[in-house]
């Protein structure tokens, strides 16, 4: 018999009808929203699934948007959002793709923008009860939930890099709970991703950073 927990079956504190669909929602958008310096000016989201069909009688979209403006599940001011966003002058756009396959019905592609004009597209999925997964940066496929502070290691795929930025972490005396590294292709551009049960302080980010097939470092906090 599997092992079910009460928070399974409770689901998290929030605002919205379904844990899923709002809840689920909103963790991805501000798990989104930690990987890119603030402010925001513009977000695309395109929705998937069963997110594409249902968004806006679960209030998907307020909870996205809720997130990405840093809301979490349980803040009253999620129902607002769209008002609260052309109040701060963020634009935002919702698109729907009913055409391609995802892995997962609950699946959103969150594409951000802020005012120094980087640019990053995060894809997210909701598995149910709250819980949520990333699974691509930038079109790399990758696999973390959030749930541990995270570093995003952007860099060549080269010899010696992971060294490099494990070297760094134990000289910060980090564990490390999972890492995983993803790739396009041998030699191309890697994400390697940390998850940690210590918080990563910014030094770390400076550390990785001074190997030169290091692009940039992504530091998630809890």
């Amino acid at each position: 018999m599997a092992f079910i927990s009460v928070f399974d079956v409770i689901g998290p504190n929030m605002i919205g009808p379904s844990s899923s669909h709002t809840a689920g929602a909103d963790s991805l958008a501000f798990l989104a929203q930690k990987m890119i310096n603030e402010p925001l000016k513009k977000v695309d989201f395109t929705l998937y699934g069963s997110f594409a069909k249902t968004y806006r009688g679960h209030g998907t979209d307020r909870a996205l948007l809720g997130g990405i403006m840093g809301f979490t599940t349980d803040d009253k001011r999620i129902p607002d959002s769209f008002s609260i966003a052309e109040e701060k002058g963020l634009e935002y756009h919702f698109h729907i793709n009913e055409t391609e396959e995802v892995d997962h019905p609950n699946t959103v592609d969150i594409t951000m923008v802020n005012e120094d004009g980087q640019t990053l597209t995060v894809r997210g999925e909701s598995l149910g009860g709250g819980k949520i997964r990333i699974s691509r940066i930038n079109q790399v496929d990758v696999d973390f939930t959030g749930e541990y502070s995270t570093a995003i290691v952007i860099h060549q795929d080269t010899p010696g890099v992971v060294a490099h930025i494990t070297r760094c972490l134990a000289e910060e005396n980090i564990n490390i709970a999972f890492m995983k590294l993803f790739r396009e292709e041998k030699g191309q551009t890697a994400y390697s991703i940390v998850e940690s049960d210590d918080e990563l302080p910014d030094s770390v980010s400076e550390k990785i950073c001074q190997n030169p097939s290091v692009r940039n470092v992504m530091l998630v906090h809890l």
